[in-house]
C-alpha cells in the first residue's frame, strides 16, 4: 500500500563513546545528514528530526530538514517521536516511522518497507522488521535478538535466546538448527500509529522487558499485536564506536565512487 508516512529521527547528543555522535563527520557531512537522505530517499512526506541539543537543532535546519526540541528527560526514542506527534497535531492514524540518527546505512527500501507492513493491516498500531539468520552462531548471540512469528505474521515473541530452541538438533553441545523453519533476527526499525503512540506513553516497564534487556516485550506484554514484515537481510550495523564510524565512512565512499 501507498499510504503515506512521516519519519521522525530521534538525536541525542549525549553518547558514552561518542559524545556528538549525530554531527560526527563521515564522507564529508555530518552523520544526521546520511540519515535524513534515506529517510527522503523512501519518500517519507515529512522528515523531522527530534533531538535534545540545539547544536543538533541547528545542524539539521542548516541542511534544510525540520528538526525540533523535546524534552531531555524522555526514557526511549519512543517516547520523544510521542511528544512530537503530539506538538505537531497529527491525526489518530497517521503512520510514523521511527528510524535512528546512528543508522546512515538502512536502505531506504526499508523504511518504505515498515510504513506499509503498518499500512497493510488493522490489527497492530505497530510493525518492524525482521531478517533470516543464516550463520548458526548468530542464533546463539545474544547480542542478535530473535523473533518468532504467527502464520499470520505477528510477533509471538522476542528474545536473546535462541528461539524457537529446536530440542533435537540443540541437546548436543554444537548442534546446528536442521533448517526445519528459519530463525529470524529482529531488526530494531519501527512504524507506528499515534493511536498507538499515545497508548505506549501510558504504560510502566514490564517485568518481561527487564528481564531481557528489550523494550519492544513491553508491548506484547499488554497483550498488544506487533506486525512483523521479513525482509531480505539484515541491515549494516549502525555507528557505536569510534571503529563503526571508520566503517561506515568507508561504505559510503565506496558507494560515491570516492
Amino acid at each position: 500500500m501507498n499510504q503515506p508516512f512521516k519519519v521522525v529521527i530521534p538525536a541525542r547528543y549525549a553518547s558514552t563513546r561518542l559524545p556528538g555522535k549525530p554531527l560526527l563527520d563521515i564522507a564529508g557531512q555530518p552523520m544526521i545528514a546520511h540519515v535524513c537522505a534515506r529517510a527522503s530517499e523512501a519518500g517519507a512526506e515529512q522528515v523531522v528530526i527530534a533531538t535534545d541539543d540545539v547544536r543538533i537543532l541547528q545542524t539539521v535546519q542548516d541542511l534544510g530538514f525540520t528538526a525540533v526540541m523535546t524534552r531531555p528527560d524522555h526514557q526511549s526514542g519512543t517516547e520523544r517521536i510521542a511528544e512530537v506527534a503530539e506538538s505537531f497535531g497529527w491525526a489518530q492514524d497517521t503512520i510514523i516511522v521511527n528510524l535512528q540518527g546512528d543508522e546512515p546505512l538502512i536502505p531506504a527500501a526499508y523504511i518504505r518497507d515498515v510504513a506499509a507492513a503498518l499500512a497493510g493491516q488493522q490489527h497492530a498500531g505497530i510493525a518492524t522488521l525482521a531478517a533470516e539468520i543464516f550463520d548458526p552462531e548468530e542464533i546463539f548471540n545474544p547480542n542478535a535478538v530473535k523473533v518468532v512469528l504467527s502464520k499470520q505474521g505477528y510477533a509471538l515473541y522476542f528474545s536473546r535466546a535462541p528461539i524457537p530452541w529446536e530440542r533435537a538438533a540443540f541437546s548436543h553441545d554444537g548442534g546446528i538448527p536442521s533448517g526445519a523453519m528459519p530463525y529470524l533476527r529482529h531488526i530494531g526499525m519501527y512504524a507506528y500509529r499515534v493511536s498507538f503512540l499515545r497508548r505506549y506513553c501510558h504504560w510502566p516497564a514490564s517485568v518481561l522487558e527487564s528481564v531481557e534487556s528489550l523494550e519492544q516485550l513491553r508491548i506484547l506484554w499488554q497483550g498488544e499485536a506487533v506486525r512483523v514484515q521479513v525482509v531480505a537481510e539484515t541491515p549494516p550495523a549502525g555507528v557505536d564506536t569510534p571503529e563503526d564510524l571508520l566503517r561506515v565512512a568507508a561504505i559510503l565512499q565506496a558507494r560515491a565512487g570516492g
